[in-house]
């Protein structure tokens, strides 16, 4: 990604999670970031796939009607793309979004010990200026050896895993060691699949 590229254009992430404005900046972007003030729990599919494709669609439309309120296309030439996305766990065929509290929490990532998830993620990609959009997600499987009951009750007390899909944070330093295999890509599981995001903003553009 060379810098005169990312000139061509200005790009807008439209989530407040710092995992995916941390990818997106390792990527090579620079970016402004909106979030949607969306009622995710309104937005229920049956299938993974569709629930994430459905919510990171919500949130691109919930941004760029805010943004044409505030008419912020400036007329410079240089096209706006925004980039949406949602994540979520499975666990044994079941869509699990942020735990309600600290026992739920406690709950998932027991489930996790020794056993395996999956994670969903989806992008959703588009040009403000010509309207074109373009969307797909991704999915990850991970096994997980045992997790001891202290290393969860430290992940719990830390209070982190509360604010994530599935309480569920592969890259931390306490469950890492516990990831027994990861099948697809960790940036994935943070939310932001790298590969498909990188290709989805080319084919906007």
């Amino acid at each position: 990604m060379d810098s005169e590229d990312s000139n061509q254009f200005k790009i807008i992430l439209g989530s407040s999670s710092i995992a995916r404005k941390m990818i997106l900046s390792e990527m090579g972007y620079e970016f402004t970031t909106m979030s949607a003030d969306i009622d995710e729990k309104a937005i229920r599919k049956e299938k993974p796939e569709d629930s994430v494709m459905a919510l990171a669609e919500a949130k691109a439309d919930a941004i760029a009607s805010k943004l044409q309120n505030i008419e912020n296309q400036e007329n410079d030439g240089k096209p706006t793309v925004l980039v949406a996305a949602d994540t979520v766990v499975v666990y044994e065929g079941m869509i699990r979004e942020k735990p309600s509290n600290k026992e739920e929490a406690r709950q998932f990532i027991k489930g996790y010990s020794g056993g395996h998830a999956a994670t969903v993620s989806s992008v959703v990609v588009r040009n403000l200026k010509t309207g074109f959009r373009r969307g797909e997600w991704d999915k990850v499987e991970i096994q997980f050896h045992d997790i001891p009951e202290h290393i969860i009750d430290n992940l719990i007390e830390e209070g982190n895993v509360l604010y994530v899909a599935g309480a569920l944070i592969i890259e931390h330093p306490l469950v890492l060691p516990y990831v027994k295999a990861v099948v697809g890509t960790t940036d994935s599981v943070m939310g932001l699949p790298k590969a498909l995001t990188e290709r989805l903003i080319k084919e906007v553009l």
